[in-house]
């Protein structure tokens, strides 16, 4: 079959690969309908993250049709409409229990292989899901295969990180990078009822669309985001402030925007051994609360689903760019340098 593979710093190709197979009972196979390129493939595609073994297919965004299912899958059967979250969960150990399925103790996420052991990525004609009992999320058949691969990652994220945030009615908040995950946090904090919500980033696409979702933009390059915001907020500062960046420069900027006994989001994915934004004595002065951690997204998905259908069209707002699976390469180019207004591309295999 084809797939996205990694191969080096910005190298990917779309060659053959293994066909995947079941290789448990807990398994099924999916044929691919639409899969999608994440901010997080950057990292590994522009070499932020080290350790991805060549040949490996990428990609953690998906939804399709099941093709087989093994023994022990109960809930699935041929034919089915699914959409799948970026990680797998087993659904029995004490993280899955408590709903925190991202840190499932036997799970997995897609498109990781290091040292010959992890998990093929979905940018691939087919795929292989463990646990697919736990793993897998049905997927209505009014909604397109293309919601439902954004279901799996940054419908989820973006609630998450509003959800951390603590954002609520009449809360006035920030959100710091407004790439697909950035937006869907305004669209979730607008639904929230926060007050204000203002929107920070340096791509003209990106700003139009969250004003588009009723934010007040600000380009840091035309304007001091602080200023802005402190004019905004009589002086004091914002309840909230959802870095999604995940730069040291956006993790300081969260910290001088956020009032005294604000809550500061993080959801964004900051490169292992970067110097923190701000220190725990920084953080103590203005006593702030912290929240970071990998999105639980299939804990979310199942609710978040009627939510999605309402938002649907604004939703579907931010995909600029609906390619075919072999314009891959082209699409990772693209989506990197910003060109073309890319803001969020879908593959179909």
């Amino acid at each position: 079959m084809k797939a996205l593979t990694f191969r080096s710093e910005r190298t990917v190709l779309y060659e053959d690969v293994p066909e995947p197979v079941l290789e448990a009972p807990t398994d099924a196979l999916v044929k691919v309908e639409a899969t999608a390129i994440c901010g997080s493939d950057l990292h590994v595609y522009c070499g932020r993250e080290a350790g991805l073994d060549a040949g490996t297919p990428m990609g953690h965004e998906a939804a399709g049709t099941i093709l087989d299912v093994g023994s022990e899958v109960t809930l699935f059967r041929r034919g089915d409409r699914v959409a799948l979250p970026f990680s797998t969960c087993c659904g029995a150990c004490a993280s899955c229990r408590e709903g925190l399925t991202s840190r499932c103790a036997r799970g997995e996420l897609f498109g990781w292989v290091q040292q010959g052991a992890g998990l093929a990525g979905l940018q691939a004609e087919r795929a292989r899901v463990p646990f697919a009992d736990a793993t897998l999320v049905e997927l209505p058949g009014d909604v397109p295969f293309e919601m439902g691969a954004l279901l799996g990652d940054i419908v989820p994220t973006g609630t998450f990180c509003a959800d951390l945030a603590g954002v609520r009615r009449a809360t006035r908040c920030v959100v710091i990078g407004c790439g697909p995950v950035g937006m869907m946090s305004v669209l979730a904090a607008r639904s929230r009822g926060a007050d204000r919500v203002w929107a920070i980033d340096v791509v003209p696409e990106r700003l139009a669309l969250c004003a588009a979702f009723g934010a007040e933009t600000i380009d840091p390059r035309t304007a001091d985001p602080v200023a802005v915001v402190l004019e905004g907020t009589e002086g004091r500062g914002a309840d909230a402030v959802m870095e999604v960046a995940g730069s040291y420069a956006a993790a300081r900027l969260a910290f001088d925007l956020a009032r005294p006994g604000a809550v500061i989001s993080s959801i964004g994915v900051h490169v292992p051994g970067e110097v923190p934004g701000f220190t725990a004595a920084e953080a103590y002065a203005k006593n702030l609360t912290y929240r970071t951690g990998r999105c639980p997204a299939r804990g979310y998905m199942g609710r978040l689903l009627p939510w999605m259908r309402e938002q649907g069209s604004d939703i579907a707002r931010i995909v600029s760019h609906r390619l075919p699976l072999y314009d891959g390469v082209e699409a990772y180019a693209m989506f990197e340098e910003k060109r073309a207004g890319c803001t969020k591309v879908v593959l179909t295999p």
